[in-house]
């Protein structure tokens, strides 16, 4: 019997390919917002990364999400994004 093929994306932060399920989707709705999509079906545009602080400290400072987007993110969504990906504490202020 066949083994079935794994999906494999890259990563925007670290450039590695690695099995899609290890990765947390960012996506651009058709509608132009920008959320987290956690079943990886969502219609629109989206980038892969890693569940790690550095690969999206890598994204942000090439404008990687931006860029894979195709969509300028404000400091608000950036924040959003953080927060949703468990990276900050939303009760930090």
């Amino acid at each position: 019997m066949k083994q079935k093929r794994v999906p494999q994306r890259m990563c925007v932060g670290c450039l590695e390919m690695k099995p899609k399920k290890e990765l947390i989707r960012i996506v651009r709705t058709p509608d132009g917002e920008v959320v987290l999509d956690a079943t990886g079906k969502k219609p629109g545009r989206g980038v892969y990364l890693c569940v790690n602080k550095d690969c999206l400290a890598k994204a942000l400072k090439g404008n990687k999400l931006e860029k894979g987007l195709h969509q300028s993110l404000s400091e608000e969504l950036l924040q959003r994004l953080k927060v949703g990906l468990g990276y900050e504490n939303p009760s930090k202020n």
